[in-house]
C-alpha cells in the first residue's frame, strides 16, 4: 500500500537525490510501475505543496526545506513566448490534491482505492476517493488561485509524452486532458534529473517518440488489406527451378505411364458410383416415387459453384457387396455464400438403408463439421438400418447413435444444423431431423416414424397410410416435429437457403485475392507422382507447380534435407508446407518439429506432402543401432510437435504412406483436416515389392514357404492401393494430381470460414418442443 514516505523517496532514498527512474530501479516491483504508481503518489495527501518546493528532509521525517534551483525562477515562458497566466507564477503550481481518477481513468481510481482513503501522516486530513484535502472543501477561490481544473499553464516537455497519457485517461487521441499542464510542471524537475542520468544518451521521450514512429510504420503494413500484403511479400520468395532434367526423363515417363493407367481406372469408378444405384433404380426413384435424384437436390441447394466432394468412393468391395458411395452423398459446397457440410441420402442405393461404411461416412462428415465449425445440413431419405449388419452398426462407441451424439453436441458448439426429409425417415434416421435445430418436410413424399405401415399392420393388423401415420401436415400441424412445411422439393430447399440466410455470419470477402499461376504446368505431376518409391523425384518438382509464382521461402534448406520446409502460398493463402524428400533422419525430424512449432506459433496451415519409405535397414553394428534410437526420439518429438499443432493440417499422399513415419507427417491417426490421396498412392505397413521372405514367429532364421509368400504380397498389394484405402473411409478421398491445387485452396477458403462466425458463449444445445 503507498504511503506517504514513498512519495518522498522518489526524491530522497537512503539520503541521496534521486529521481523517478533511479528510484524505480530499486523499489520492490509493486512500486515499479511507471507511470501508473509515480502518477497517483502526486494524489497523496500533504498539507502543501508547490512545483518550486519540493518534500522536505529524508524519507519519514521533516527537515529543512529544500528549493530546487529551477524552482526560484519567476515566470516561467509559454510555448509562444508570452506568460503562463495572468496570475504569474502560482498559475503553475499544481492543485494541491488532484484526484487520480481524473488524471489517470481506470488506474487512477486503483491507485486512489489503496491509497488516496487514509489520513494524511501527521494532519489528520481525510481524503475519501482521494478527493480534496478538508481545507479545501467547499473553497472555491483557493482551488481556482492554487490552479484547480480552470488553470492554463503551457504544456511543456515531459518525460511522459501526451500519447502516454491519452492511452491511461482513455481520452480521445485529440483531446487533451485538462490536468496536463500541472501534471507537466510536477514532472519538469524528474525531467532534468532523467537526462543527467542518460549520460548523454537520447532522454526518454524521444526514444519514445522514435518507437512510435517505427509503430506506426509498423502498423501501415499490418492494416493493410490481402490483396496488398501478398502482393508485398509473396512476390519476394524465391523462386524454385522446376526444370526435369535429363537425368530424369525415364523415370518421370515412367511414373507418367503409371499415372495414366491407374487414372484410367479412377474414372470408370467415378463414372460407376456417379449412377448411384443404377439405371433402373434411378427410374424406380425419380417416375414411381415422384423423387427428385440426389445429385439434382444438390444443384437446387447448393450455389451454382463446384463443390467439395468428400469419399466418393466409399463402400466399393465391401465384404457385404458394393454399396457406391456409402450410400450417402458427403461433401462441403457454399450455400448463400456459407461453407457448409452435407449429407444426402442416395435412396436409389439399396432402399436408402444404412450400412456400417454409411455410418462411418456420416461420422467423418459431422468430424469435419465440427473441426471446421461448419454449417451443417442433412436431406433425409432414409430406410433405417441394415438388420443382417446390425452387430456392426448399433452397439459400439463409434456405430449409428454417435449421429445424435454429435448433433447435440455441435449445437452446444454453436454450430447450426437443419434438415430436409425428402422421403422416408423410418427408425434411426427420424432422430436426424427431430435433433436439428429447424426442419423442413415435402408434403407428399416426406414421412418421419420409427415404424412404418407395415409393423403397425404386424402389431395391430391395422392399415394406416404413411400421410396418416407421419406425413408432412402431421408432423407440421400437430407433432410440430418440423418447422416448415413444403408443398414441393424446390420450395423445401429454397426455404432451407432462407433459414441459412438468418444465420449470424459476417460477409464473407468477396474480392479474390490476386495470384500468380506457377510457372510450370500442373500436368506435369502425372510424370512426377512415384510408381515406386525407387522412382520419386526431388519434391521441390511438385512443389514447383503449386505455389503461387513457383516462389518458396526454404527453411533450413541446407539441414536435414531428406524434408523439405518453407512457406509458400496457393491462391493467395500463406501455408507452411512440409515435405519428405527421401528418409526420415534424425536431423530431418529435428528440423520438422521446429518448423512445425513455428506454424502453431504463427498460426500457419500446415500442408504435408506424404511418401515415406517402405522400410528401415535392420543395423548391423552398434553404432548403427545407436543412431537409429537417436532417430526415433527425434522423430518422436516431431510426431508431438504435429500431434499438438493447433493450426489447420491438409495432408495429400504423393506417393507412399508406409509404417511409424506415416504419422510423423500427419497421418489418419493425427486427425489432419483434410487428408487426400494421388492415385498412384499406397497405404499400408510394409511395401510388399520390399521384402522377400517372411519372418516366422520365434525363428528368425526360417524362410516361409513360397506359395504362402506368394499369397501374402498379392494380399499386401490389393490391400496397400489408393482404391482400397479410399474404399474404406482411410482418407477423404483421391484425388487428382493436376487438381491438387484447387483441392488446396478449397480447403483453406474451408478452414478460413471460422473467422467470420459470431460464436455466443452460451453452452448448452438446441431443445425442440
Amino acid at each position: 500500500m503507498l504511503k506517504r514516505r514513498h512519495f518522498a523517496a522518489i526524491q530522497y532514498f537512503n539520503g541521496e537525490r534521486r529521481t523517478s527512474a533511479s528510484f524505480l530501479r530499486v523499489q520492490p516491483a509493486a512500486v515499479r510501475f511507471a507511470p501508473r504508481v509515480i502518477l497517483a503518489t502526486f494524489a497523496l495527501p500533504r498539507r502543501r505543496y508547490r512545483s518550486r518546493s519540493v518534500t522536505r528532509g529524508l524519507p519519514g521525517g521533516r527537515g529543512p526545506r529544500r528549493r530546487h534551483p529551477e524552482a526560484l525562477s519567476g515566470h516561467r515562458a509559454a510555448p509562444g513566448g508570452g506568460r503562463c497566466s495572468e496570475r504569474g507564477p502560482r498559475a503553475a503550481e499544481p492543485e494541491r490534491n488532484p484526484a487520480p481518477a481524473r488524471l489517470l481513468g481506470k488506474a487512477g481510481e486503483e491507485a486512489a482505492g489503496s491509497a488516496g482513503s487514509r489520513p494524511s501522516p501527521g494532519t489528520g486530513h481525510r481524503t475519501p476517493g482521494g478527493g480534496p484535502p478538508c481545507g479545501l472543501r467547499g473553497r472555491p477561490e483557493r482551488r481556482a488561485r492554487s490552479g484547480g481544473l480552470g488553470g492554463s499553464c503551457p504544456t511543456l516537455r515531459v518525460m511522459w509524452n501526451t500519447v502516454a497519457l491519452r492511452s491511461l485517461g482513455r481520452l480521445h487521441p485529440n483531446a487533451t486532458p485538462p490536468q496536463l499542464p500541472r501534471l507537466q510542471t510536477l514532472n519538469h524537475v524528474f525531467e532534468r534529473k532523467y537526462k543527467d542520468l542518460c549520460h548523454g544518451k537520447l532522454p526518454a521521450h524521444v526514444l519514445q517518440n522514435q518507437g512510435l514512429k517505427r509503430t506506426r510504420d509498423m502498423l501501415c503494413c499490418r492494416l493493410v488489406s490481402n490483396k496488398a500484403k501478398y502482393r508485398r511479400c509473396a512476390k519476394t520468395y524465391p523462386v524454385l527451378d522446376g526444370r526435369i532434367l535429363s537425368v530424369y526423363r525415364h523415370v518421370f515417363e515412367e511414373n507418367l505411364r503409371n499415372s495414366e493407367a491407374v487414372i484410367k481406372r479412377y474414372s470408370e469408378l467415378l463414372e460407376m458410383v456417379s449412377k448411384g444405384g443404377g439405371e433402373n433404380a434411378i427410374l424406380r426413384h425419380t417416375q414411381r416415387n415422384k423423387k427428385l435424384f440426389v445429385r439434382e437436390r444438390l444443384k437446387l441447394l447448393l450455389d451454382d459453384e463446384s463443390f467439395l466432394e468428400l469419399s466418393p468412393l466409399a463402400g466399393l468391395e465391401m465384404p457385404y457387396g458394393d454399396v457406391p458411395a456409402a450410400g450417402c452423398l458427403t461433401g462441403i459446397g457454399k450455400i448463400c455464400g456459407v461453407w457448409c457440410v452435407f449429407m444426402a441420402n442416395d435412396a436409389t442405393v439399396k432402399g436408402g438403408t444404412i450400412y456400417p461404411i454409411g455410418v462411418k461416412k456420416q461420422l467423418r462428415a459431422q468430424e469435419i463439421a465440427m473441426q471446421n465449425r461448419l454449417l451443417s445440413v442433412y436431406l433425409v431419405d432414409s430406410g433405417g438400418a441394415f438388420l443382417p449388419l446390425q452387430s456392426e452398426l448399433f452397439p459400439d462407441k463409434s456405430h449409428g447413435g454417435r449421429l445424435f451424439y454429435n448433433e447435440a453436441i455441435m449445437s452446444a458448439m454453436r454450430i447450426p444444423q437443419v434438415a430436409v426429409v425428402c422421403g422416408s425417415c423410418v427408425a434411426g434416421g427420424a432422430y436426424v431431423p427431430t435433433m436439428a435445430e429447424e426442419a423442413v418436410i415435402i408434403d407428399k413424399i416426406g414421412t418421419l416414424f420409427l415404424a412404418g405401415p407395415p409393423l403397425v399392420k404386424a402389431a395391430t393388423g391395422e392399415y394406416v397410410s404413411p400421410e396418416d401415420l407421419g406425413g408432412a401436415k402431421l408432423h407440421s400441424e400437430v407433432s410440430g416435429c418440423s418447422d416448415h412445411f413444403a408443398s414441393s422439393e424446390k420450395e423445401a430447399y429454397e426455404c432451407i437457403r432462407n433459414v441459412i440466410s438468418t444465420l449470424n455470419y459476417d460477409p464473407l470477402p468477396e474480392q479474390v485475392i490476386e495470384h500468380d499461376s506457377p510457372l510450370y504446368s500442373s500436368d506435369e505431376l502425372l510424370g512426377l507422382a512415384p510408381r515406386d518409391y525407387r522412382c520419386s523425384l526431388p519434391v521441390k518438382l511438385i512443389l514447383s507447380r503449386l505455389m503461387d509464382g513457383s516462389r518458396f521461402q526454404e527453411f533450413k534448406a541446407n539441414y536435414g534435407t531428406t524434408l523439405v520446409t518453407g512457406f509458400g502460398h496457393v491462391q493467395g493463402h500463406l501455408v507452411g508446407i512440409v515435405a519428405n524428400n527421401g528418409e526420415l533422419t534424425h536431423d530431418a525430424s529435428l528440423k520438422g518439429s521446429h518448423f512445425v512449432q513455428l506454424c502453431s506459433q504463427r498460426s500457419i496451415p500446415i500442408l504435408f506432402f506424404q511418401n515415406t519409405a517402405p522400410h528401415t535397414a535392420e543395423p548391423m553394428s552398434i553404432s548403427q543401432a545407436e543412431a537409429q534410437s537417436n532417430r526415433l526420439k527425434a522423430q518422436a518429438s516431431m510426431m508431438a510437435a504435429v500431434a499438438c499443432a493447433a493450426v489447420p493440417k491438409i495432408t495429400i499422399v504423393v506417393g507412399g504412406c508406409y509404417g511409424s513415419e506415416s504419422y510423423v507427417m500427419c497421418g489418419r491417426s493425427f486427425s489432419p483436416n483434410f487428408l487426400f490421396l494421388w492415385p498412384n498412392a499406397r497405404v499400408a505397413l510394409v511395401d510388399s515389392r520390399h521384402f522377400s521372405t517372411v519372418p516366422q514367429a520365434g525363428d528368425n532364421d526360417c524362410t516361409g514357404d513360397e506359395s504362402e509368400l506368394k499369397h501374402l504380397k498379392e494380399k499386401l498389394e490389393e490391400e496397400s492401393s489408393a482404391f482400397y484405402s479410399s474404399a474404406r473411409l482411410w482418407d477423404d478421398g483421391v484425388i487428382l494430381p493436376q487438381n491438387t491445387r484447387k483441392v488446396i485452396a478449397q480447403c483453406l477458403e474451408i478452414v478460413e470460414q471460422q473467422k467470420y462466425r459470431v460464436v455466443s458463449l452460451c453452452q448448452y444445445p438446441v431443445i425442440r418442443m
